[in-house]
């Protein structure tokens, strides 16, 4: 599970959690699969945990960048 902060200003309930109210400044766990899917409106929510599948795959791409540097 990803997780994100709900940045609005009012609360709001989100169909896709079970109706669940999120606050302001909460930070809820999304599935993975729909991350981007919060994270692409970014008046509303922020990044706080990427998915598994994801930030491994960027620590792979830093790792090759920084043995191609050598």
């Amino acid at each position: 599970m990803a997780r994100v902060r709900f940045i609005g200003a009012e609360p709001v309930t989100v169909p896709e959690l079970g109706d669940r109210l999120v606050e302001p400044d909460q930070v809820v766990e999304v599935p993975d699969e729909r991350f981007e899917g919060y994270v692409c409106q970014p008046s509303n929510w922020e990044p706080v945990e990427e998915p598994v599948a994801k930030a491994a795959a960027k620590k792979t791409t830093a790792a090759k960048a920084s043995q191609k540097e050598d």
